[in-house]
């Protein structure tokens, strides 16, 4: 019979950082995962569209040598060797994963988990070729990306983000229906590599999860950068004629384009059937308590199938924590552990300008708090950001005005995905304007707008007037 201590079903970064965890622990763990580990992050997601951040970056920065006193007499793009590179990245680090797992010796069956059972106090875990009996399973089966119920994917002209990884050529013209963190990214890319982007847009804002102050911001940058927007804005119809798509907007306009990317959000993946027992749904999405756990005993979940924060990164926490409360229970020790805080997560975005941001808005911080103190400082102001050609944005942080703690930091600029770390580690834990005082930042660095926001909470930035 095969029996596991702890089935994880599903082998992205909360799976299979999970089930690296608990084999640490000593745990008999096995990992069910049709596809390659590393799940959408690794082979569809952060990973690949990171290398294509590099190239855009890289090409618009060679196209701006001339500011630098270096000339460059030509530089043409080669697509077919950018997309090599990127599969190229995406194995190295894929392959990696597997490679720990085979010498750590977790298993991972590559089969479809159709149906699970409960049966006394253990679950029998049904594959489309075998059976498996554990007493504990982590729910981490992932999320699909959604489509429009006029406008389904077809992975030629009416891509999904998935799908556009697979394009070996660049089209002259593309339409982003979406204009969130995905949408953003992949019409940032694009645009630097040459491509006519337009996005459409149905909120009045783009990434309208961040401050609105940031959001403004990017929209400015996108613009300048020959991204047309259409804010308030939704596809209607649209059809195919001579090889293009022709669609038709709510204001009354139409855009002839020859590959349109939909991005609209993603849904959970839970295809599942439980007998003799039902899994809460709420939504769509498994429903789970703040210790990760399902309706169910001994089942948790993790990642984006909750629904609660649709991040790689965040799903890598659950993982750790469920892999604790595991270990716990088995051991008989306490299971208490400390519960997530989604606010103190850090979110990032890499556009051209990146976006970083870890807590409160200013909105939603004057909703919980009441009176703000609020600190910005630019990046034309920094030292390290002249010389490195790179001034746009700012840094903004955010403190309740009465017990002076730190809420909220907001980052468009430079190395904005990188400099948020430090919000998350102050915020993280609870640090007020007083503690901040206590860490020197170091000179010349791009940090250092961090800090001088920082010291404009109480309007004492040396360098702003």
């Amino acid at each position: 019979m095969n029996r596991i201590d702890v089935a994880v079903i599903g082998g992205g970064p909360g799976g299979y950082v999970s089930a690296i965890r608990l084999k640490q622990y000593g745990i008999n763990v096995a990992v069910f995962e049709k596809e390659r580990l590393g799940g959408v992050c690794l082979n569809w997601g952060c990973i690949p569209t990171k290398s294509l951040v590099k190239v855009a970056d890289l090409f618009s920065e060679i196209k701006e040598s001339e500011n630098f006193g270096i000339t460059v007499s030509s530089s043409t793009i080669n697509y077919k060797k950018i997309w090599e590179r990127k599969n190229n990245i995406v194995e190295k680090l894929v392959s990696g994963v597997e490679f720990i797992f085979k010498k750590k010796e977790i298993p991972n069956f590559k089969k479809n988990v159709i149906k699970i059972e409960k049966i006394n106090n253990e679950y029998k875990i049904v594959t489309t070729e075998n059976e498996y009996f554990s007493r504990f399973i982590i729910l981490a089966t992932g999320s699909l990306p959604k489509d429009l119920p006029f406008m389904k994917f077809n992975g030629t002209n009416i891509l999904s983000s998935k799908d556009i990884l697979k394009m070996q050529k660049l089209p002259q013209h593309l339409v982003v229906v979406g204009g969130g963190v995905i949408g953003c990214e992949f019409a940032s890319i694009y645009n630097q590599l040459g491509v006519n982007v337009e996005i459409v847009e149905i909120l009045a804002n783009l990434v309208f999860m961040e401050d609105i102050e940031v959001s403004k911001r990017l929209a400015m940058a996108l613009k300048k950068a020959g991204i047309k927007l259409h804010l308030k804005t939704s596809i209607e119809s649209y059809m195919e004629k001579n090889g293009q798509l022709i669609l038709t907007l709510s204001n009354g306009k139409n855009i002839i384009t020859d590959k349109v990317l939909v991005s609209v959000g993603r849904k959970p993946q839970m295809d599942i059937d439980f007998i003799n027992c039902e899994l809460g749904i709420e939504n769509g999405f498994v429903k789970i308590d703040n210790n990760l756990r399902t309706n169910l005993s001994n089942v948790f979940a993790i990642g984006d199938v909750t629904g609660k924060l649709m991040l790689a990164h965040s799903a890598s926490k659950q993982a750790l924590v469920v892999a604790e409360i595991i270990r716990n229970e088995i051991s008989s020790g306490s299971s208490k552990i400390d519960s997530i805080n989604y606010e103190n997560i850090p979110a990032c975005t890499f556009t051209n300008p990146e976006i970083g941001s870890v807590g409160l808005t200013e909105q939603q911080a004057e909703e919980k708090y009441g009176q703000l103190l609020v600190g910005k400082f630019p990046f034309s102001a920094n030292g390290k950001s002249l010389g490195i050609g790179n001034t746009f944005g700012f840094a903004k942080v955010i403190a309740d005005a009465g017990t002076k703690k730190i809420v909220g930091l907001h980052i468009i600029g430079p190395q904005a995905t990188e400099l948020v770390a430090q919000g998350g580690i102050l915020i993280g834990t609870g640090a007020t304007i007083e503690d901040v005082k206590k860490v020197v930042f170091a000179h010349p660095t791009l940090s250092e707008v961090v800090m001088e926001a920082f010291e404009d909470l109480e309007k004492l930035a040396i360098h702003k007037i």
